[in-house]
């Protein structure tokens, strides 16, 4: 099923109901796996999804699979984030189908299996509602530093505000929950099928300040919070990040707004930052016709004729001196989100004042993966949560374009 959906671009009715017939199908097809000899039980969606995860850290990236699938990696990255996740993946080989816009329609993902020195904290209403897009997971490590408070990186998921789930964040914020130093959460937030902007940095507002008043509970540092997404989520972390002076964003959900949503630090992977200056940049995407493309379906319609909502739902638009400092990775070959709207947010940043780093991926597309990228980011984080001292570079890194 994998090589029909990712090859062929869809899936038939007939063969959805098929999916064991489908994995087999699937390894049949890969290259990669086609000199192992693997028992029948071991060709079920799970194990497939195991044998193509090389460096077994619970996703695909575009390099762990075979040339001939990679051309529609897109259309299986269902949160556009750059990588696939076994949710993704499960609901290609049968667990969900894909809908309009290349959205997953699909059951909620079971949860994923957690590294051993983690506790997990699920489901936790934070708007004082059982929406269910309108919860958080709290990570935990079981052996934290003693003495301090820990402090906190909320990790909001991507998928063009219209697909994409809180399970994947664990993903990103196992390494630092794991080490004992960090408390992790990865935020829910209302898709653009239930609701329009700004209820989704209405969501994500009052999650920081359910955070804050649940602290203590918890052992962590209200004032040491970073946040950190990619594409919409970095877009919504972006806003976090320059909103939080903005009274008139905060919205009223739940029960804590005597708490600001005011955040540390921003880890922003190439989210949109100007919706009015994006429509004119090129694009693999057209704004400008249509009206079911993400930014006119976040905005309840195409972005020209939404300028004044379009204005206010950029993070640029908010940039000020107290902002939160900011790190922004951003491909030069992104299709979908700019690389000129990372340029934007950086030079609004240091306009105002405020710390920002660009760190430019070279030939990168839209989702990379760089170890480099990663102690930079822990050096930035660490810094910013920790008080650890670093002088973070931020020369080119080389990536294999992920279009």
């Amino acid at each position: 099923m994998l090589r029909n959906f990712w090859m062929g671009g869809g899936v038939s009715a007939a063969l959805m109901n098929k999916p064991r017939l489908l994995s087999l199908v699937a390894l049949a097809s890969l290259p990669v796996l086609a000199q192992q000899t693997l028992p029948q039980e071991a060709a079920g969606p799970i194990r497939q999804f195991e044998l193509m995860d090389a460096d077994k850290d619970g996703r695909l990236s575009r390099e762990e699979l075979p040339g001939r699938l990679r051309e529609n990696f897109a259309r299986v990255d269902g949160n556009g984030d750059g990588f696939i996740s076994r949710e993704e993946h499960l609901a290609v080989v049968g667990r969900g189908r894909p809908g309009r816009g290349g959205s997953f329609q699909q059951r909620p993902p079971a949860a994923r299996p957690l590294p051993a020195g983690i506790e997990a904290l699920r489901d936790l209403p934070y708007a004082a509602t059982d929406n269910p897009r309108q919860k958080l997971d709290l990570y935990l490590p079981k052996n934290r530093r003693p003495g301090k408070p820990l402090p906190v990186i909320v990790f909001i998921h991507g998928g063009g505000w219209r697909a994409g789930d809180k399970s994947s964040g664990i993903s990103n914020l196992s390494r630092f929950v794991e080490s004992g130093d960090y408390a992790g959460v990865s935020v829910g937030y209302r898709l653009t099928q239930e609701a329009q902007w700004p209820a989704q940095i209405h969501d994500c507002k009052a999650a920081i300040r359910w955070i804050k008043a649940h602290a203590a509970e918890h052992g962590l540092d209200a004032t040491k919070i970073g946040v950190w997404g990619s594409s919409a989520g970095g877009h919504l972390v972006s806003f976090l990040g320059t909103s939080g002076d903005v009274k008139e964003l905060e919205g009223t959900l739940g029960a804590h707004l005597d708490q600001d949503s005011g955040v540390t630090c921003v880890v922003n992977y190439f989210g949109p930052e100007d919706f009015l200056t994006m429509i004119r940049q090129p694009s693999s995407v057209d704004r400008t016709k249509g009206r079911d493309y993400p930014e006119a379906l976040l905005l309840g319609g195409p972005v020209p004729e939404r300028e004044a909502a379009a204005r206010e739902a950029s993070p640029v638009t908010h940039v000020s001196k107290g902002d939160a400092p900011f790190f922004t990775a951003h491909g030069t070959e992104d299709p979908l989100v700019p690389f000129a709207q990372a340029e934007e947010i950086h030079a609004a940043l240091k306009k105002a004042g405020v710390s920002s780093l660009l760190q430019v991926m070279s030939g990168g597309g839209h989702g990379f993966r760089s170890p480099l990228l990663e102690e930079r980011v822990k050096q930035f984080l660490d810094l910013h949560l920790r008080g650890i001292p670093a002088e973070i570079t931020t020369t080119p890194i080389p990536v294999e374009s992920r279009r």
